[in-house]
C-alpha cells in the first residue's frame, strides 16, 4: 500500500472524513498505478504507499494543534528497517520536462535551491534529529537508542532539468513515481543502499501541475520501490500557481513564502518518515510538519527564520522533547 505527506483540504472537517477521502484517494490512485508504465530500464517498479495531502491554507491551525490525535510521535518500525534519514541525507531537485526552459515566472527554482543550499545544519532542521531508528515500534523517545535523523550541511546533492520533452500536462502519481526513479538512475544511485538516504522532488513547471493542487492539497511526499530499492519522492508543483491556498503572503511573509513553508514541510517529513508510514506519525497518522501547519500566531506560528546567514520563510515542526516532553511546534530545536 502506498502513502504519502502532504497538506490536505479544509472541506476535510473531520477526521471521518479525511480517512474516508484518503480511502477514495488512494483507489484513484491505485487505477493510476496500474495504467502506468514502468520506466523502460526498470523492471517490477510498484507504488508502495499512497499520498496524503498537505493541507492547504484555508484551515486555520492553532498552537493546540486540532489534528494532534495521540500528541506526540511515535516511531511505526521503519520499511525493511529503515524510518528515518541518516548518515548523508541528500536531496536531488529534478525540473521535469521542456517547459521549464525559461519559463519560471516566480523565480522558483533559485528559491528552491538557495533554500537547499542552506537547510542543512540549520537550527531549524535540527528538530529531526530527536527522532531515529532501529527502535521498537511505539517508541516516543530515542533517548540516544537506535540511529537519529541526521542534519548535515550541504544536503543538495544535485540538479537536473530534465527537459529534452515535454512533461505530462497534468502528470499522474505513478508518472511522478516513475520520474523520481529515472532520477535516480541518472544521479547514480541504482542499489537499495544508496536511496536510503535520498530523496527526490520532482518540480513540475507552471500550469503543468497533478489533478488537486490548489484546491486539495499542496504537495505530497511518497516512496516507490524499483529494482534500485525503495525511492522516496515529493510531487512539487508550481507552488506560486495555488497562490494563498499554498503560502503566499502567509503571516505577512511575501508572495513567494509557499516555496520555502511548503518545501521545508515536505522535506522534514521525508526526513522522519521516509517510506512512508514506518516512520514517525502521531495516533492520527500526523507528522512533523502535519501537526504544525499554517499556524498564524502564538508558539509555532510560520516565520522568517535565518539558516547559515540566509533567510527563508518557513513552518514550525513538531517536536515531542518541547516543554518538557509534552511536545510542541517550534521553530529550533
Amino acid at each position: 500500500m502506498k502513502r504519502t505527506r502532504s497538506i490536505v483540504i479544509a472541506s476535510f472537517t473531520t477526521l471521518a472524513a479525511l480517512s474516508a477521502a484518503l480511502i477514495l484517494t488512494f483507489s484513484l490512485f491505485a487505477g493510476n498505478v496500474a495504467a502506468s508504465p514502468a520506466p523502460a530500464h526498470v523492471s517490477g517498479m510498484s507504488v508502495l504507499h499512497h499520498p496524503i495531502f498537505m493541507k492547504i491554507n484555508n484551515h486555520k491551525q492553532t498552537p493546540l494543534c486540532r489534528r494532534c490525535g495521540s500528541r506526540n510521535l511515535s516511531y511505526h518500525g521503519g520499511t525493511g528497517g529503515v524510518g528515518v534519514e541518516t548518515g548523508g541525507d541528500k536531496v536531488y531537485l529534478v525540473y521535469w520536462g521542456s517547459q521549464w526552459n525559461n519559463n519560471d515566472p516566480s523565480g522558483e527554482a533559485a528559491i528552491q535551491q538557495n533554500f537547499f543550499n542552506h537547510v542543512g545544519a540549520s537550527s531549524w532542521n535540527n528538530t529531526v534529529t530527536q527522532y531515529c531508528e532501529g527502535v521498537s515500534s511505539g517508541t516516543i523517545f530515542c533517548n540516544g537508542a537506535g540511529t537519529a535523523a541526521t542534519n548535515p550541511s550541504g544536503v543538495l546533492a544535485g540538479v537536473w532539468y530534465d527537459n529534452a520533452s515535454a512533461a505530462p500536462s497534468s502528470p499522474t502519481d505513478a508518472q511522478i513515481a516513475s520520474e523520481a526513479v529515472n532520477a535516480a538512475a541518472h544521479f547514480g544511485n541504482t542499489s537499495a543502499s544508496s536511496n536510503t538516504t535520498v530523496q527526490y522532488v520532482i518540480n513540475t513547471s507552471t500550469g503543468h501541475n497533478t489533478n488537486g493542487f490548489g484546491t486539495q492539497w499542496c504537495a505530497y511526499h511518497s516512496s516507490v520501490s524499483s529494482s534500485y530499492g525503495n525511492i522516496a519522492y515529493t510531487n512539487m508543483p508550481y507552488i506560486t500557481d495555488a497562490g494563498a491556498s499554498c503560502g503566499a503572503n502567509f503571516n505577512g511573509l511575501g508572495a513567494n513564502a509557499g516555496i520555502t513553508i511548503v518545501g521545508g514541510h515536505e522535506f522534514a517529513e521525508t526526513e522522519t518518515d521516509i517510506f512512508p508510514s514506518g516512520g514517525w506519525l502521531d495516533g492520527s497518522g500526523s507528522e512533523i510538519g502535519d501537526k504544525c501547519a499554517w499556524i498564524s500566531s502564538g508558539q509555532g506560528a510560520s516565520a522568517n527564520v535565518t539558516m547559515n546567514g540566509a533567510t527563508f520563510p518557513v513552518q514550525s515542526l513538531w517536536s515531542n522533547a518541547f516543554n518538557s516532553n509534552a511536545g510542541g511546534c517550534v521553530l529550533s530545536y
